[in-house]
């Protein structure tokens, strides 16, 4: 098993990648490669302690930033750690690759170098929320696709399914669909025609709307939605943490909001395993993408969806 790790993406590159590379090589018992994809001579004075057998160096000169435009960069930087990071991927180099670095360059790249799973119309990322009960929550999608089809939700709810079932270990996970009222006819034109094909669907298990207020309750264990919505939710508890920090509130349940804990953001629908990071990500969320990385491809995750689609 090989994973591959941008040691140039993130605010805190390279030592906090090559940190959470060491902490998750030293927790895992499975026989894994990572392939640090950056800039050889600032990778290099990190490298003391590790096991040669166990990590591979691949120089990639160019790093895109942050704020650079996606598709712009990713043609003018054919040798940034994105591209490379991809090119590996799709070549088959790698198993699953994994960066905290420019969000659209990587969509942008994971929809170009990577095919989707057949039959998905639309690719989708999640997010992990953490429910008042203690148990974990997921909702989709969260920013790739703002604008949304009822067929395409459709799907976000078996690939939402597979994968609850695979990584969270759900047995019977349920499916709600986001929405203004929990009545069958509520909501806008997508939520009424999207509510229409999630009811009929034998491969989930739809239990009707949810309200905004049921999000972090047990209502579901899965909530669909269109990223652009999604996304506003996202940010919005990402937010309870950091006011949570400020106001020196100390409560468990607030820490749980701690994307470190969660590591990165999947892309469901492609053919291997992509993970996003956050830009501010430190060692603790590069160990839990490796980790997740892991873990989807010892599932075989992304073939899952496909047996689940096609059927």
């Amino acid at each position: 098993m090989k994973i591959g790790i941008d040691t140039s993406g993130g605010d805190f590159a390279p030592q906090e990648v090559i940190t959470g590379v060491q902490l998750f090589l030293k927790n895992t018992t499975t026989p894994v490669q990572v392939v640090l994809i950056g800039n050889e001579s600032e990778v290099s004075p990190f490298l003391s302690g590790f096991d040669a057998n166990q990590i591979q160096v691949v120089h990639a000169p160019q790093t895109i930033g942050m704020h650079e435009h996606p598709t712009r960069a990713l043609r003018e930087k054919t040798k940034s750690s994105i591209s490379i990071g991809f090119q590996l991927l799709a070549a088959g180099e790698t198993d699953a690759f994994i960066s905290a670095g420019n969000t659209g360059a990587m969509l942008v790249s994971a929809l170009y170098s990577l095919k989707p799973v057949e039959g998905i119309l639309r690719p989708s990322i999640s997010a992990l929320l953490p429910k008042e009960n203690g148990s974990t929550g997921l909702l989709l999608d969260v920013g790739l696709n703002s604008d949304c089809k009822p067929e395409q939700l459709n799907q976000f709810a078996i690939m939402g399914s597979v994968y609850a079932k695979s990584i969270l270990e759900i047995e019977a996970p349920r499916v709600a669909l986001l929405n203004i009222g929990e009545e069958e006819g509520k909501g806008n034109l997508l939520a009424q025609a999207t509510y229409d094909l999630l009811k009929t669907n034998k491969q989930i298990i739809f239990v009707g709307n949810a309200e905004g207020r049921d999000i972090l309750r047990d209502k579901a264990d899965i909530i669909i939605c269109d990223g652009f919505t999604g996304n506003i939710i996202l940010k919005f508890a990402e937010s309870l943490f950091e006011i949570a920090g400020e106001k020196e509130i100390k409560h468990e349940y607030f820490d749980r909001f701690n994307f470190e804990n969660y590591g990165g953001t999947p892309v469901l629908g492609l053919s291997k395993p992509v993970i996003i990071g956050h830009g501010i990500s430190k060692n603790l969320a590069f160990k839990n993408m490796l980790a997740l990385a892991q873990k989807m491809i010892e599932t075989d995750v992304m073939q899952l969806m496909k047996n689940e689609v096609e059927a």
